[in-house]
Parts: structure tokens; C-alpha cells; sequence
């Protein structure tokens, strides 16, 4: 254990044997660090101890009775017993109350038999012969627990009573039989979580833990994020899926690969099927925890019958299964036709660092043209764009961990609940330490509930509401003035700017009052560090870049940058976004945002790959669609992306797809735009290849290998360097991944001291420039990655699209908690469709009643693109005039109405505000 020199030192003994520990540490944990076992069944590390259960009770010399090991601190010169002869009887006593009403069979079964009074032999038989009678058999902690106390008869007559099992989630059942009152499933729910899902209900010998009137778990509000089952020390929850496959073979610690937390997961193996994911407890970004996606996520999707398992080709108007070599003679043939301008590639924020690194070099390279973009455009790209321009660094400036510890968090444009759940933990975390929450949104989202200020500011506005906020700071005197001196430049153009939002104007434009917008400023500007959390509620903009940029005004203008617990840190949409960028694939830079157009960085990369390179910046995935139209681009290779669904004005990107002569589309699910493909390549998923995602705190960690390809799906990297040789290209001869890092390292600062090696040690967050450097949790410490931070005068521009009397309402989109992206992973989840099953477009009542919609009808929406039918979900979560829906649905695309203006500077579609009417549908 490694202890920091400030933190005192003490000493105790336990059953003799000497331990040092640090003050505030319990008797319990003092014994778990020196590896002494003492028995446990209702704590946990991660939940307030009780002691309720007294399995851990120990003898403490000079004090009377017996105390309970996982609430008593450990002091200097304590002397602890922990396994005597009478701390057993007691433990036997009190475990046979408990088995009293347990059955006995999950604990001592063969394959044969049951045996009451029972003997523990039985259940090592039955362990040894991989008996899967409990679910849980192998990982009982109530097991454990039986054979430590030698407990080898019940002498007390059973009292148990039939107790219900209860089947009202998707994923896991509630079986009470088995349940010991231990309470861990409701701490979990109430202290991690902060749901409060379940309690315990009834009383006396009734008690159970339960929800509020013996409502459904979805109805009590639980997000099925499987913590609770994770927890429960018998199989009383217990995951229905795998349940009666018994005990994995093998597990393989990989990364999630949904949103940008980058939560580390442990996938358990039998053959080559994935049994269960449970979250790692061992790491610092999500400490056990997971969402529902992740939990409960992955398995199906991996081994769902529609996924891609043979290339397809297009012949007659069909796609046609065909072999690797036929679909790989094909793309080759044509793109070498299309080398230069009239090729694009979209490569992706699902594919590991490697993968998008292959894909930009392959496009420099072997296609001659910097027409290389990713998803990132439709929600990254403004934070890249103005985190440069303030900072010198396009990404999130603090950890993850420090969240918890900032004594004010600004939230605004993310619904971190929905999107980034592990993240909201911490969040809540913070204000559960103490520390005060804004959140400014426009809808009414979770993190309300949390909030000492919600900010309902209306959608698009965030520039006025900002420097509203700082126009408070400055004149009140609460600005960081040494701090902007020492490192900071251009602040006085920037406080001019600040004269045009006084509060009377700002509350006019944002319809925030202004009391509530100088509130919201003093208490950012007080209560320090504070740390500002947003997402593409801020980026999805015609204005997304100056959005960032007010952001980072603030956080220089208070000081909050540089510090622990402060920054601004953007929450990345998917696994990789933040990896996909740092690996150059944008077409303007190369890997580390090293500009294509700088000699000298141009002339390094041509040395490194021995070619000659395009000067020139491409096309950003929302400009080549206008470029299909003029016939500029005639072919496109698009690795993992889904734009029919994704892009705003959806039809008007599918049209343009079909004027294309060539289309590859290489990803694990034959999507609605693979189905517009000439070819379709069927990629191997996460948990089938090596790599390295870089989640939204800059920490590059590895996804590996856990079972083979599906079918003859091949990994991503694998396809590309194979048309890349087939097509003459050198330096793409890779045999495997770890030999790609290594390049990256080569050529990419940030990632200088990065190899798999390092990182089976453990995770690394850029910039790590050398082999000796840890890497570098907080950025701009003393310093900015620029020299000084520069500050943006910025004025207030309206969304491009309003509402008028022909289009009354605002449409704002979003993301929900049980889906991802545009589904094409998570509609293959069953569960995941039991609880949501279909798109909505929640509206207000204010605005329902007049239209007379009434909760669940159909409606249909329209816009000046296009229009969708989608259930209406009447709710006050929205506020009047303001709609919102979801991008998760094929069967309400709601791309198909939203706006395609960009942001003039990073070329960000604004899919956040766009005017819509709603009228009746005919019911189907």
C-alpha cells in the first residue's frame, strides 16, 4: 500500500501479527490491507458500514463485548483477535438465524441430492463438478461466510415462508427466497446511485427490500443499472441472461464501447460466448459502476444473429454475400479510379485510435486527399475548435475523479444522466461532499432534482446566458484578476463585449430572470474550484464554437483552469470521439491536431511515410454532401457510421448518397446506410479485436481480444491495410495493433510515451510524451498549452431557425438513457426495447391541450425538411413552445427535420434548435 508522507502512520496488531495503516482507517479494512480475512455480509467498501449483519465482529483488547470490525477505527497500539473460538460460535449462531430462512439446497447441493441438516462437503462436490443449480454458485459470499465459521449443521427447525420472485425487470430477477435483509441493494440504489429505487418494505418477519406500494422497478424509477444485483452477496438478483450457463472459463478486462466515460468492464467467458460484463472495481473512472448499456448491453448485440459475417456485394440491384477476396477485388478496383479529391473516407468515433489512424493515412497516402472526417463533426468538432483557440489544447482540461471534489459544478447542454451516467454519479457525489450544482438546460432533465440552480434558458441562447453571467462576475468584483494578469491575454477586448448583456437585455433573449442569472454567477464565482461539465447542447450550434469559447471565458475570468476539481471539460458522445480526433482523422490536421498545412509538420509525415502529402485541408463530412451534389466527390469508404440517420436534413444526406458511383460501408450491423452500399465489410466488434479507445478525460486504455470474429467479420484494421497493399500503399504491413501504437508514438507528441506495454500497467491520459512521463491528469498547471489563455469577445447570435406562425415550435434533440446513437447497436438489446421501445416527442401540456394531443397519441411532425410520426408524450419536462425528441429511432428519424446551416467555423450542423409544427395522425 503506498501511503503519501502527510498522511500519519499507525500501528495495531491483528491475531498477532503487526499492521501499519493510516489514521481513520477501520478495523476492517486494516485487516483486508494486511490480508487477513474477517467475515462480512452486509458491507461493502463502496457503502456506508453498518455493522447490521455482525458477521465481522472482533475482540478488541481493553474493550468489553465484541465490536463490529467494519465501523470501529483503527488506533495506535490496538490489538485485534479476529478468530477465536467464541467469535465463531457467535458467528455460527447468528448464521444459522440467517439460514433459518434461507434455502439450504444453494448452498450445499450436488447435481443429485439435497441434504438437511446439510454438510459442507456436499457444496464442494457440487462447486467441483461446476454445479449450476444457485445462479450464483462459485461467487456466494454467503458461501464463503458458511465454510470460514465452520458451520456444518442448522440446528434450529426452518421458519422460511414462500416469498415471491419477482421477473418486472428486462435483465435480472428478485428472488426473496434467497434474499439475507443485508440492505447492500438498497444502500447501492440510494448512496452510488442516488435513486432511491427501492427501500425496505413491511416489517417484522414481512421485511423485504422492495419499492414504494410494491410498484414495477421501472415505475419506482430504477434505471436498471444493475449496481444492486452486482452487489447482493447471494443470488436473491441474479441476471437472467447466462443464468443457468454456469461459471465462466476466463474474463477479459476491456473498455465499454458506448459514450465517452470509457467505463472498464470485465467480460466473462465461456467458449466463445460472453456470459455476463460486470463493471471492474479496480480503476479511476467508473469504480465499479456502469450504466444500463454496459451492463446489460453489450452481450446480445455481440452475438445477435443479424450481425454482418460475410462481405456483400451489389449485383443487380441486390447485395449478395460474396468472399473476402471477391468484395476486397472490388473496392480496389473501383477506388483506384477515385484516387484524390473525388474520394472522401468518414471513418469513426466507434473504431479504436489505431483504426482511425489507419484510416486518415490510408486517405493521405494511397488516396492522394485530405478529405478525411469522422462523426466527431456532428457534436466534437466546436470544442476542438474553440478549447484550441482559448487553451492551446482541443480537449477536456480535468479528470473525471475530481468531479466529486469541485465545490460548484456548472452542467449546461448535457443531460449527463442519459448520456454520461457514470459521470453524473459524480456529479451527485459532489453534491452529496457539499458542493453546490447549476444546471442550465432548457428541459427539466435528472440532474435538477440535484440542482441549487436550474437555469431553463431557452434553446440556443447559451452565449447570451453566459455572458450575462460574466457581465455579474466583473462588475460585482468577483473576477480573478491576479489570475488573469499572470496568465491570460486579451481581457480587455473581452470586457468591452461584456457591455452589450446587462441582465434586463440577457433575461429578454434567454427568458431566464435575471435575479436567477446573477445568482447562478456569484455562486460559480464563490464557491471554488468549480468545474464546468457540458455537452452537445452546447456544441450542436450555428454558433457551437463561440458557445465553447464563452465557456472558456468563464473558467479564465473565476480562475477555475489548472487546478484540481475545475476546468472545462466536453463529455465525448461515444467511446472514442476524442481518439478518432487526437489520430488526425479531420481534414485539416494530421495526429495531434499537427496542421496539414504547416511545411515543416507536412514534410515530417512525408519523411515518415515516404510519399508526398496534399497541403491543402479536405472536406468535413457536412461539406462533402454538397460536394456529392456538384459531383466534386464520386466514391466514399465509411467506416461505422450511420449519416441516413445521423445527419441533419436525413433525406437530403440519403439522396446524396445514392448519387455517389461508389460507396463502401464497413461496420458489424448491415445498417440503413449500409444498405445503400455497393460493397458492405463486415467488421469484428470491440470484443473481438485489440486496440485502444481515449475516453473524454484523455485516458487512453485498451479494449482486447476476448473471443473470435463473428462469422468472417475481420477486424477494421485488418480491411484497411489489406486495400491499402492491394492498392500499392507502403507502411501498412501491420500484424498487429500494438505495432500501429507504436507509429502513432512516432509521430503523435501526445502520445510519445504510449505502448501497450505501458498501458497493461495501466491507463495513460495525453500528453505523455516520453516513456518516463506518468502522463497528465489536469491540463494548463502554471501554464497554457498556448503560453496564455486568450480570451474571446463574442456577441449573441440567434439560432438560425426560429419559430413562426407557420412552424410554432422549437424541436430540441437529445439522447436516452437505454439507447445509443442511432440504435444500431442498442435496438439489438431485447431489454433495452422492453423499456423503450419507440421514439416520442415529448410536449408540454400547455402546448398539448390546445393541439387536443393526449398522451400516447400519434402525431405527426413536421418541419421544412421533411416529416416523421412519433408518439407524443405529454410532460412537463419540456417546457411551452419547446419540443424534444431522440435520434435513436429509424421509425421517427428525427434527423429528417432537423437543421443543416453549420457552425461556420468547425462545420457542426445545429441539430439542437430547428422550428416544427405538430398535427394529427391517422393511428395505425
Amino acid at each position: 500500500m503506498v501511503i503519501s508522507q502527510e498522511t500519519k502512520i499507525i500501528n495495531l496488531a491483528i491475531d498477532g501479527q503487526p499492521v501499519k495503516t493510516k489514521e481513520g482507517t477501520t478495523v476492517l479494512e486494516s485487516a483486508q490491507q494486511a490480508g487477513i480475512y474477517i467475515p462480512t455480509l452486509c458491507y461493502h467498501h463502496s457503502l456506508t458500514p453498518s455493522g447490521s449483519c455482525r458477521m465481522c465482529i472482533v475482540e478488541i483488547e481493553g474493550m468489553r463485548g465484541f465490536s463490529t470490525a467494519c465501523t470501529t477505527p483503527a488506533i495506535e497500539g490496538m490489538v485485534v483477535k479476529t478468530n477465536t473460538p467464541q467469535l465463531q460460535e457467535l458467528r455460527r449462531d447468528i448464521l444459522e438465524l440467517i439460514l433459518s430462512e434461507h434455502p439450504y439446497a444453494c448452498l450445499i447441493c450436488d447435481r443429485k441430492e439435497h441434504c438437511e441438516p446439510f454438510h459442507i462437503t456436499l457444496r464442494k462436490q457440487a462447486e467441483t463438478t461446476g454445479c449450476t443449480m444457485c445462479p450464483k454458485n462459485g461467487r456466494c459470499e454467503l458461501q464463503k461466510v458458511v465454510d470460514y465459521v465452520g458451520l456444518t449443521e442448522i440446528r434450529l427447525a426452518p421458519s422460511r415462508r414462500e416469498a415471491p420472485i419477482l421477473k418486472d425487470s428486462p435483465f435480472f430477477d428478485r428472488d426473496y427466497n434467497l434474499c439475507i435483509l443485508c440492505g447492500r441493494c438498497i444502500q447501492v440504489c440510494q448512496e452510488v446511485r442516488g435513486i432511491g429505487a427501492i427501500a425496505f418494505t413491511y416489517r417484522g418477519s414481512r421485511t423485504l427490500p422492495g419499492t414504494a406500494f410494491d410498484k414495477s422497478l421501472q415505475d419506482s424509477g430504477c434505471q436498471f443499472c444493475g449496481a444492486c444485483v452486482d452487489i447482493c452477496p447471494t443470488a436473491a438478483l441474479t441476471e437472467r441472461s447466462g443464468r443457468w450457463r454456469g461459471l465462466p472459463e476466463r474474463s477479459v478486462i476491456t473498455t465499454c464501447p458506448y459514450c465517452g466515460v470509457g467505463c472498464q468492464l470485465s467480460l466473462e467467458i465461456k467458449g466463445n460466448r460472453i456470459l455476463r460484463t460486470v463493471p471492474v472495481m479496480e480503476n479511476s473512472v467508473n469504480s465499479g459502476q456502469a450504466c444500463v448499456k454496459g451492463r446489460f448491453g453489450i452481450t446480445e448485440f455481440v452475438h445477435h444473429p443479424q450481425r454482418l459475417t460475410m462481405p456483400l456485394i451489389r449485383k443487380n440491384g441486390k447485395l449478395v454475400e460474396a468472399s473476402w477476396e471477391e468484395a476486397l477485388d472490388l473496392v480496389t478496383e473501383k477506388l483506384a479510379s477515385y484516387k484524390g479529391d473525388e474520394f472522401a473516407f468518414i471513418a469513426s468515433g466507434k473504431c479504436t485510435n489505431e483504426e482511425n489512424y489507419l484510416a486518415q493515412k490510408f486517405t493521405r497516402t494511397v488516396m492522394a486527399t485530405n478529405n478525411i472526417d469522422t462523426s466527431a463533426r456532428l457534436c466534437h468538432a466546436p470544442t476542438v475548435a474553440g478549447l484550441a483557440q482559448a487553451f492551446g489544447s482541443s480537449a477536456t482540461t480535468n479528470s473525471i475523479s475530481e468531479i466529486r471534489s469541485a465545490a460548484c459544478i456548472l452542467v449546461v447542454g448535457s443531460n449527463t444522466s442519459s448520456t454520461h451516467p457514470v459521470i453524473a454519479l459524480e456529479i451527485k457525489r459532489a453534491v452529496q461532499n457539499g458542493g453546490k450544482l447549476i444546471v442550465a438546460d432548457p428541459r427539466d432533465i435528472e440532474l435538477c432534482r440535484y440542482a441549487d440552480i436550474w437555469l431553463s434558458h431557452s434553446p440556443g441562447t447559451d452565449v447570451a446566458l453566459l455572458m450575462g453571467m460574466m457581465r455579474v462576475i466583473f462588475d460585482e468584483g468577483l473576477a480573478d484578476l491576479a489570475f488573469i494578469k499572470e496568465y491570460c491575454e486579451n481581457f480587455d477586448a473581452f470586457k468591452k463585449s461584456l457591455k452589450n448583456f446587462n441582465l434586463d437585455s440577457v433575461e429578454k433573449v434567454t427568458c431566464v430572470p435575471g435575479d436567477k442569472i446573477a445568482e447562478a454567477a456569484r455562486l460559480y464565482a464563490t464557491y471554488k474550484p468549480a468545474s464546468i461539465i457540458y455537452g452537445t447542447g452546447i456544441t450542436q450550434h450555428s454558433h457551437g464554437t463561440d458557445n465553447v469559447l464563452a465557456l472558456a471565458n468563464l473558467a479564465m475570468l473565476t480562475g477555475n483552469i489548472g487546478k484540481p476539481s475545475t476546468g472545462v471539460n466536453p463529455l465525448s458522445g461515444q467511446n472514442n470521439v476524442q481518439g478518432a480526433c487526437d489520430m488526425g482523422a479531420l481534414p485539416d490536421v494530421y495526429t495531434a491536431y499537427q496542421s496539414v498545412d504547416n511545411p515543416d509538420i507536412q514534410k515530417k509525415f512525408e519523411i515518415a511515410w515516404g510519399c508526398s502529402l496534399s497541403a491543402s485541408p479536405g472536406l468535413a463530412v457536412t461539406e462533402i454532401r454538397d460536394a456529392i451534389y456538384k459531383g466534386e466527390v464520386k466514391a466514399i469508404y465509411l467506416m461505422g457510421g450511420n449519416p441516413v440517420l445521423s445527419e441533419p436534413d436525413a433525406k437530403h444526406a440519403q439522396e446524396a448518397l445514392n448519387k455517389l458511383e461508389f460507396l463502401v460501408v464497413q461496420d458489424i450491423f448491415l445498417s440503413e446506410t449500409a444498405q445503400l452500399a455497393d460493397v458492405v465489410l463486415p467488421a469484428a466488434s470491440f470484443a473481438e479485436k485489440d486496440g485502444t479507445f481515449t475516453n473524454t478525460e484523455r485516458r487512453i486504455q485498451r479494449i482486447r481480444k476476448a473471443i473470435e470474429p463473428a462469422g468472417n467479420s475481420k477486424p477494421d484494421w485488418w480491411i484497411i491495410c489489406q486495400i491499402a497493399g492491394r492498392l500499392g500503399g507502403k507502411g501498412f504491413s501491420f500484424e498487429h495493433p500494438s505495432q500501429i501504437m507504436s507509429e502513432i508514438a512516432s509521430l503523435t507528441p501526445s502520445y510519445g510515451g504510449v505502448s501497450y506495454q505501458r498501458l497493461e500497467e495501466g491507463a495513460i491520459q495525453w500528453p505523455c510524451p516520453d516513456d518516463a512521463h506518468p502522463g497528465t491528469s489536469i491540463l494548463h498547471a502554471g501554464k497554457f498549452a498556448r503560453g496564455k489563455g486568450k480570451f474571446s469577445p463574442l456577441i449573441y447570435k440567434s439560432p438560425c431557425e426560429l419559430p413562426d406562425k407557420e412552424y410554432p415550435l422549437v424541436l430540441t434533440t437529445g439522447s436516452s438513457l437505454y439507447h445509443f446513437r442511432t440504435g444500431t447497436m442498442t435496438r439489438k438489446i431485447t431489454g433495452l426495447n422492453a423499456i423503450e421501445p419507440e421514439g416520442v416527442i415529448e410536449i408540454n401540456p400547455v402546448d398539448a391541450c390546445p393541439l387536443k394531443i393526449s398522451d400516447g397519441s400519434k402525431v405527426k411532425v413536421v418541419s421544412r425538411r421533411g416529416e416523421v410520426i412519433a408518439r407524443a408524450k405529454v410532460t412537463e419536462k419540456s417546457p411551452p413552445t419547446v419540443v424534444f425528441m431522440t435520434s435513436h429511432f429509424a421509425e421517427s428519424a428525427v434527423n429528417i427535420l432537423t437543421n443543416p446551416v453549420l457552425d461556420p467555423v468547425s462545420k457542426t450542423p445545429e441539430l439542437k434548435v430547428c422550428a416544427i409544427r405538430i398535427e394529427e395522425a391517422q393511428e395505425l
